[in-house]
């Protein structure tokens, strides 16, 4: 597969990823661009956060959802799912953190990769 149409299937798939979070109200939606840093595996980070357990866990089940109904594709690596303070779903080309509110205030990863170029989403 060309390089160009490996950044278009994984910018596709973070457009997914968003979509799954707005349709489940997810806070402060934002993708990371990390194509252009040194040292990263994956070409977006897509985060967003909610207010309680069950919500991130909704947010984080209608993403694997609609990521399979769009692509056939289940994550490759979970973490947290259940805890309902912060799931990461590893699509590989697109990592994906849902946190709970006090926990993406306390761990902070945009700014971690603050040389990210930032896209901004509203929540639907």
């Amino acid at each position: 597969m060309s390089k160009k149409k490996n950044l278009e299937l994984s910018n596709k798939l973070a457009e997914i990823v968003v979509y799954g979070m707005q349709e489940k109200k997810g806070h402060e939606i934002v993708k990371l661009d990390m194509r252009e840093i040194n040292a990263t595996v994956s070409d977006y980070f897509v985060i967003c956060h909610a207010d309680s357990n069950i919500q991130v866990n909704a947010i984080a089940k209608n993403i694997e959802d609609e990521v399979y109904k769009a692509f056939g594709e289940e994550p490759w690596h979970k973490e947290g799912i259940g805890n309902g303070e912060w799931i990461l779903l590893d699509f590989v080309d697109v990592v994906v953190h849902v946190f709970k509110t006090e926990k993406r205030s306390h761990y902070r990863i945009e700014d971690l990769w603050g040389d990210a170029k930032i896209e901004t989403y509203q929540s639907a």
